[in-house]
């Protein structure tokens, strides 16, 4: 049986506060050294916390790692929000854009959540991240925007990895116009921007779905 990382329960029965406090440092760390190479003792160091009282909300590093993993795609998705029925393909098209834009501005405003992206997103190969995408595909295939002549659950993977491929292709980009600053004249956006790069994701789900846009760009 796959086993997925999370907290132990004495963990959940801390007060929120305490809980949101560890995650944050945790998240910070992640975010700075990488979610591969963050050390598991500089991070319960830095949370106030003793090595004896982290195994009684952890059983190790991955844990508290997919725990930290689990809130960053939690605010992914919120930013997202939840996917509702287009009254047109031009409204579907829009409606996707302002999703994607959203998302990228949660980005921008949140680099720990920006840094740790990619790693969430690779965490959740099913649950409510493809549940968003399963709804965007049957919504799309309503209005004749997406096709129907491929197998749903096939095209609803195959969309999810176009965009992820897509969100690490910008969130590098995004990563290094931090990394240069405002003046560097880097990219400012992500998918679904109203920038070039924010452009590049249409013509790619355009050629997947089998359709002209069908009123998008």
């Amino acid at each position: 049986m796959y086993y997925r990382p999370m907290p132990l329960p004495r963990f959940e029965r801390l007060p929120a506060d305490r809980r949101e406090a560890i995650l944050g440092v945790a998240r910070e760390q992640f975010a700075a050294h990488g979610a591969e190479s963050a050390s598991y003792n500089k991070i319960i160091e830095a949370a106030g916390i003793s090595k004896t009282a982290a195994y009684h909300y952890f059983d190790g590093r991955e844990d508290l790692l997919g725990a930290v993993l689990d809130g960053v795609l939690g605010r992914l998705l919120a930013a997202l929000g939840p996917w509702l029925p287009a009254a047109d393909p031009a409204g579907f098209w829009a409606r996707l854009e302002q999703g994607a834009a959203a998302l990228a501005d949660h980005l921008r405003r949140h680099p720990d959540d920006l840094a740790l992206a990619d790693a969430a997103i690779g965490r959740a190969d099913d649950g409510p991240w493809t549940g968003w995408f399963d709804a965007v595909v049957a919504d799309g295939q309503r209005l004749g925007v997406i096709r129907t002549d491929v197998d749903r659950g096939l095209l609803v993977a195959a969309t999810a990895a176009v965009v992820r491929a897509a969100d690490a292709w910008a969130l590098a980009r995004m990563r290094a116009a931090a990394d240069c600053g405002p003046a560097s004249g880097a990219v400012d956006g992500g998918p679904g921007a109203d920038t070039a790069d924010g452009r590049q994701l249409w013509p790619l789900l355009r050629g997947l779905w089998g359709t002209d846009g069908g009123g998008g760009r």
